[in-house]
């Protein structure tokens, strides 16, 4: 609904506040009237009409206004008929409106998961570690460009459209990400980011990194059952297998061929990286593919992990290496590596680091870095096993 208002009126805050009251006139009129036969339409006219009665009252919109009148009937809400999406999703459009390059990459990024996965701008701002004060201007000055510089709501064609592709493929598995990290994920947003994924393998079937990100989602997918215990999270070592999506894997392993050409590419890029370059999700998916053998090969993911951080420049990716060098080469190698990293507001980097100080049996460091990332844990999950490590270290 949201996606089809922007998609309309071209202004954010204004879309906002027409669907806010359109649902709001829902609230009192359904309980009493019945549901409308199709309610997606009312609601999305509902709000049509809104915001044209704010733009009448707003005379420094008028022009905009005599545009739109025109396309709307006067009628009453629920008379006018949506149109079918020009593409298979509307909110696509807006993902690809958000990630238009004349707005900074990470502005397009927290603009897309404010707007698509409808995500708090506190959750946005610890996505990227910053203040929250910080993403909330962020936001609005990315809101302000789209509406003055009139930023098309459509997905680019030609050349400008694997341009684009790079942000919203970030975007949308940041959107994952976020679903993901709920053990239930009531929002849905894991869901809705596969969903958006698949929408992009239509649109991209020969593109290996839409592809690998799919795959990359639904290997992670795959295992979500065996996560958790009840309350408790269960770390991949210890996840109950049977509880795996088997399917889901073989199809995400199908897509990762498809993006490979040939599975013995994956063997030959690690004897030579430069000549077999893939992209990041590729590469993850590989990464993913591997965790879900029956032995899993530390050394080779390892390496894998290696060839990411060559090509992202990621600390984050460079701690997960870390983590893979522990089960390789043992927990001093990994801590080593861990120790030079700089990742002070980011919860993993504590608990690795008193994961590997506590196998190393410095168990009061251990405790101490577990505390530090008890502090920065988002969900209950995660403080319940922090604090089973404190106590048990």
């Amino acid at each position: 609904m949201l996606a089809s208002l922007i998609g309309y009126f071209g202004d954010f805050d204004l879309a906002e506040e027409a669907a806010a009251e359109a649902f709001a006139v829902a609230a009192q009129r359904w309980p009493a009237d019945g549901m409308p036969d199709n309610p997606a339409a009312w609601l999305v006219t509902t709000a049509r009409h809104r915001a044209i009665d704010r733009l009448r009252r707003d005379r420094v919109l008028a022009a905009k206004l005599r545009l739109l009148l025109p396309e709307t009937g006067g009628g009453e809400p629920g008379e006018d008929v949506v149109a079918e999406p020009a593409i298979p999703d509307e909110r696509l459009e807006l993902v690809f409106m958000c990630c238009h390059p004349a707005l900074a990459p990470d502005a397009q990024v927290a603009l897309t998961l404010r707007a698509v996965g409808g995500l708090a701008t506190d959750d946005i701002a610890r996505a990227f570690l910053v203040p929250a004060e910080t993403m909330k201007r962020r936001l609005t000055r990315a809101k302000s460009k789209i509406k003055v510089a009139g930023i098309p709501f459509a997905v680019p064609s030609g050349p400008q459209l694997p341009e684009r592709l790079a942000v919203v493929l970030a975007v949308v598995y940041l959107i994952f990400n976020q679903g993901y990290g709920d053990h239930q994920d009531t929002s849905g947003l894991a869901a809705e980011a596969i969903r958006l994924g698949r929408v992009l393998a239509g649109l991209l079937p020969a593109e290996p990194e839409v592809l690998g990100l799919l795959a990359l989602m639904l290997l992670h997918d795959a295992r979500r059952a065996a996560r958790f215990d009840g309350q408790d999270l269960v770390l991949l070592p210890a996840q109950d297998r049977t509880r795996w999506d088997w399917r889901q894997i073989e199809q995400a392993r199908a897509l990762l061929d498809r993006a490979l050409l040939d599975r013995a590419l994956l063997d030959r890029a690690l004897l030579d990286p430069v000549a077999f370059r893939r992209g990041q999700y590729v590469i993850q998916a590989a990464i993913a593919s591997l965790q879900a053998e029956p032995r899993l090969d530390w050394p080779q993911i390892a390496a894998l992990y290696a060839e990411l951080a060559d090509l992202t420049d990621s600390d984050v990716v460079r701690l997960n290496r870390a983590v893979a060098i522990a089960e390789a080469e043992g927990p001093a190698a990994a801590l080593a590596l861990v120790e030079v990293l700089e990742l002070p507001g980011y919860q993993y980097w504590h608990s690795t680091r008193a994961e590997l100080l506590r196998r190393l049996g410095r168990a009061d460091e251990a405790r101490a870095a577990y505390r530090q990332a008890l502090v920065l844990a988002r969900t209950a999950p995660e403080r319940r096993f922090l604090e089973r490590r404190i106590a048990e270290a």
